[in-house]
């Protein structure tokens, strides 16, 4: 083969450091971008907070200056108090006058202690009971079984299998018997292997004259099956009772806990900080950027005053990169502010039914209309529309809710699927009880509204709304 030199002319995108920056600030959630300004901050002298934030850091850190602790000399304190005195009365209180409740950055929630979970709450009363060494080993294997709900996930064969090694000829009875104590512990119900043994272990520790207690464990250990479909002419025959007696049955147990360990439940609150806000002005809706998912930077004018033009010293070197970046940084923030708001804005203007008249009125919408109306990439409306959240008269809603496949309907237009599920939640919401609406009925009626929906897609938004079947909808009367 012959070697040659050849010229071609082609095309390449490549994405510039600037651009790079650009999109991983615009997919950053509030919390993210905080932290990220946060970290350019410390590396980047050119920056700074504007003078407004600069001046309520300053006034708060003179306020703090301006509390000096209160000591006293040995020559100053007494041998001995009046009887009738306080302590209050001849010192000051140094720990409420420097981190009292007056305090701007006294955090209370650093003065609770951790909650409580299920698990140290077990070992606790395990700790108060007469257990002996190889007891508490089982118990503690046992508790350690015990998920969030408070059933025992692990069979006794698995606990017996992971305790061979430290407890030789360890049998299967030891362990019952130990799940047996651990079954009389706070919560009721607690270290249950199924449904029907948690509620009776609730029922079993209720006073014995406590009224349809023995009819209620008759039905939670033998018929549970019957009652979860609803089925009143079988418990009725089995229990030998009429309408209103089974009526006090289902009552009793509708008092009992099925999860009884999420009391202990040590899941902190997720907040969300929305990153607009949507309201009502002059009769249109409005949205409006957050001020406090990113606060206001600046170039530090002292500092991008020291660079000289023809210095190629290093420290000139680095202070002109530094500019630059913080440059840059500005920019992709003042971009991603501008693109959050248009596409908020444009998602607003498309779904002003659904604010004046609630999820029934919401219009079908894909990322594919937003893009085309800004003129703007559909994976850039997917960053800006991910862990970003709209602040509304009717509650905070991440921007993806508002996007939603159509469904066709009688008179030539389209229905979003979110409006669909509203449709379905209110005509179930109105059913009679004792007779509940099949999902072959919903259909029906869906169909006479113009909407055209198969029974299996009833079906499916039904469950995506965690709304049961209507053999279980049904109620005992």
């Amino acid at each position: 083969m012959k070697q040659s030199l050849q010229l071609r002319q082609g095309l390449q995108l490549r994405m510039t450091p600037q651009l790079q920056q650009a999109i991983r600030l615009l997919q950053l959630s509030s919390v993210e971008l905080k932290q990220e300004i946060q970290e350019v901050l410390e590396s980047n002298i050119m920056l700074e907070l504007a003078e407004e934030e600069q001046a309520q850091v300053q006034t708060a850190d003179q306020d703090r200056s301006a509390e000096t602790p209160v000591t006293a000399a040995a020559s100053d304190i007494p041998k001995e108090l009046p009887l009738d005195a306080q302590w209050e009365d001849v010192y000051d209180n140094v720990y409420t006058t420097l981190n009292g409740a007056d305090d701007p950055d006294h955090d209370f929630l650093l003065q609770r202690s951790a909650p409580e979970g299920l698990h140290e709450h077990l070992e606790w009363q395990m700790e108060l009971s007469r257990f002996s060494e190889r007891d508490q080993l089982i118990a503690m294997a046992l508790i350690d079984a015990i998920n969030e709900e408070g059933y025992l996930e692990a069979s006794l064969r698995d606990i017996l299998q992971a305790l061979e090694n430290e407890l030789p000829a360890l049998e299967a009875d030891e362990v019952e018997a130990v799940l047996h104590r651990l079954q009389q512990f706070d919560p009721p119900g607690v270290a249950a292997r199924s449904l029907g043994e948690c509620l009776a272990l609730q029922l079993h520790q209720l006073p014995e004259e406590t009224p349809w207690r023995r009819e209620a464990l008759t039905v939670v250990t033998r018929h549970l099956r019957e009652l979860e479909k609803q089925n009143i002419g079988a418990l009725k025959k089995i229990l030998g009772l009429d309408e209103a007696q089974l009526d006090e049955v289902i009552a009793l147990i509708r008092t009992l806990n099925p999860h009884p360990g999420l009391a202990y439940s040590t899941r902190e609150p997720e907040y969300v900080i929305p990153d607009v806000f949507v309201f009502r002005r002059g009769g249109r809706w409005v949205v409006s950027v957050n001020p406090e998912t990113a606060p206001k930077l600046r170039i530090n004018p002292y500092y991008s005053g020291m660079i000289k033009r023809a210095d190629k010293s290093p420290d000139n070197v680095s202070m002109r990169s530094h500019l630059q970046e913080a440059r840059w940084f500005l920019r992709s923030l003042q971009s991603r502010s501008e693109t959050l708001l248009k596409v908020a804005q444009c998602i607003v203007d498309r779904q002003q039914g659904f604010f004046e008249h609630g999820e029934i009125a919401m219009k079908p919408m894909i990322l594919r209309d937003v893009a085309g109306e800004l003129g703007l990439h559909e994976s850039t409306v997917s960053r800006v529309t991910t862990n970003k959240y709209m602040h509304t008269p009717r509650g905070i809603y991440e921007f993806k809710y508002f996007f939603s496949s159509h469904v066709g309907t009688e008179f030539g237009g389209e229905a979003s699927a979110t409006a669909i599920k509203a449709l379905i939640q209110e005509l179930i919401q109105h059913e009679n009880p004792a007779k509940p609406l099949s999902d072959l009925k919903i259909a029906k009626l869906l169909q006479e509204k113009g909407i055209h929906v198969a029974r299996r897609t009833v079906a499916k938004y039904r469950e995506a709304l965690g709304i049961p079947a209507s053999s279980r909808r049904k109620r005992l009367l």
